[in-house]
């Protein structure tokens, strides 16, 4: 078996461990300071709309020896806004300008047919109405908003109202980063980006299902032991899913990097940058939130609950009273014949062997 998965092995069953759910306001710091930094850049640097949103021209031509960087300051000085040119496989040129009418656009495609020495017969342009970007910018954020109504709904159902509301910040932390990134990088917005952002929410939620899928199998019976305390076993839930989260998120970068750094980058198919820089933003985000903002966030919200402080109050008490007489509260009588092994939170640090509770065999939690 590999290290990788010895030691993944070695988190399911509780023996090694990191305390998650005790370090949570580091989480949170760190979580709070790059939402900060991508709400600042939103605001200063803003969004740049790709002309499906803004209205304007695409001005497709034939076969020209003129080079992408001359025909974007022909373009420009042109029409006067900010031409973006791509090459097309045919050796033409792809030309689009951001808010430009009917009138102008005839006027920009005379100009283009004398600076790039095409016949104007030979230059294709389709206009794009500010108000068509308008709608669509309307129903991504319509199919965004029944989007994240339906997961509350679903978690609420399936799980309970806490881990639906800890879902929900995780997956505005996940939108947030992702959207500052694009500001602050100056990519441009297309249907491509509003696609790539309704995919790694459905990614972050996945991941998130899992980890609340393990705490929920845990804590079926929490109150009738006093052994783990409601954190405890939260931290045992997110290390026991910890490698296969990081399996899946690497597995799910690299294609998705292969897309930004090489198709976007080094083969300059701007298309894919913007549903590419998303998904791998996205991707990453999602992952880190599962961890470190959902399941921190249920625990916080969990310990408030009248039950689960009485729980935790009367675990302290027995470990107190255990530690005054030398012992360990593991050595204590108890009523946890019922509580299921798996549930015994991992070990606070990676390398300290975390025992199982007493009268447990490694099948059964009932006694022979």
């Amino acid at each position: 078996m590999s290290r990788l998965g010895s030691l993944g092995a070695r988190l399911y069953r509780g023996e090694v461990g990191y305390d998650f759910i005790g370090k949570r306001k580091i989480w949170y710091g760190i979580s709070i300071l790059i939402t900060i930094t991508a709400i600042v850049a939103l605001a200063v640097s803003h969004l740049n709309m790709g002309i499906e949103f803004k209205g304007g021209a695409v001005f497709t031509t034939t076969k020209t020896s003129v080079s992408v960087a001359q025909a974007e300051d022909l373009a420009t000085q042109a029409s006067g806004h900010q031409a973006i040119v791509q090459k097309l496989g045919n050796g033409g040129l792809r030309i689009q300008i951001t808010e430009v009418d009917t009138a102008k656009s005839d006027q920009i495609k005379e100009q283009l047919s004398k600076d790039l020495n095409v016949p104007t017969e030979k230059i294709a342009a389709d206009l794009v109405g500010p108000s068509w970007g308008e709608q669509i910018a309307n129903k991504a954020w319509t199919g965004l908003g029944i989007f994240m109504v339906l997961v509350v709904i679903y978690l609420a159902i399936a799980f309970e109202w806490r881990m639906a509301i800890a879902a929900l910040v995780a997956l505005i932390h996940d939108i947030t980063i992702t959207v500052g990134v694009y500001a602050l990088v100056g990519f441009e917005v297309t249907p491509g980006t509003v696609i790539g952002l309704l995919t790694i929410l459905g990614y972050s939620l996945y991941d998130t299902v899992v980890v609340f899928d393990s705490l929920k199998e845990g804590t079926q019976e929490i109150t009738k032991q006093t052994r783990w305390t409601y954190s405890e076993i939260a931290n045992r839930s997110i290390n026991s899913t910890l490698v296969r989260s990081i399996n899946t998120t690497v597995v799910a970068l690299l294609p998705v990097a292969g897309l930004l750094f090489i198709g976007g980058g080094v083969l300059g198919a701007g298309m894919l940058n913007d549903i590419s820089l998303a998904l791998f933003v996205g991707l990453a985000a999602g992952a880190y939130s599962s961890i470190f903002i959902a399941t921190p966030l249920v625990a916080d919200l969990k310990e408030r609950d009248p039950q689960m402080k009485a729980l935790k109050k009367r675990i302290l008490a027995k470990r107190a009273a255990a530690a005054a007489k030398g012992e360990s509260a593991e050595d204590e009588p108890s009523n946890d014949d019922e509580f299921p092994e798996d549930t015994a939170p991992a070990a606070a640090v990676v390398g300290q062997r975390q025992q199982p509770p007493r009268g447990h065999g490694r099948t059964s939690g009932k006694r022979r």
